[in-house]
């Protein structure tokens, strides 16, 4: 399996950011269990990601910074959700790469 994230870029792991379609959330929980940091379901029963202050960020396409400890879990996530809603991007050009959209 190629890992794309981990291709350093002047030095760096390339930063990666996600977020979730609430329009296709099924609100199994499944990315809670996985990064609680990160997910959270609110009252109306969809995940939401969550802000590095831990807000829970409502707004539509709203995105969070992937911190690098928690991408495999980030990751596993995207690939169990049944609902195929969490999408992670490359921050510089908002290419998916992990995901339904990733390539």
């Amino acid at each position: 399996m190629t890992v794309q994230h981990e291709v350093p870029t002047e030095g760096a792991a390339e930063a990666l950011e996600v977020w979730i379609d609430q329009d296709l959330c099924t609100g199994d929980g499944i990315c809670a269990q996985y990064a609680p940091e990160v997910f959270e379901l609110d009252i109306d029963g969809l995940a939401y990601v969550k802000s590095g202050e831990d807000e829970l960020l409502q707004d539509p396409g709203a995105t969070t910074p992937v911190p690098l400890p928690l991408l495999s879990d980030i990751v596993d996530s995207a690939k169990e959700c049944p609902g195929d809603c969490i999408h992670v991007r490359r921050v510089s050009d908002k290419v998916e790469v992990y995901g339904p959209d990733a390539e």
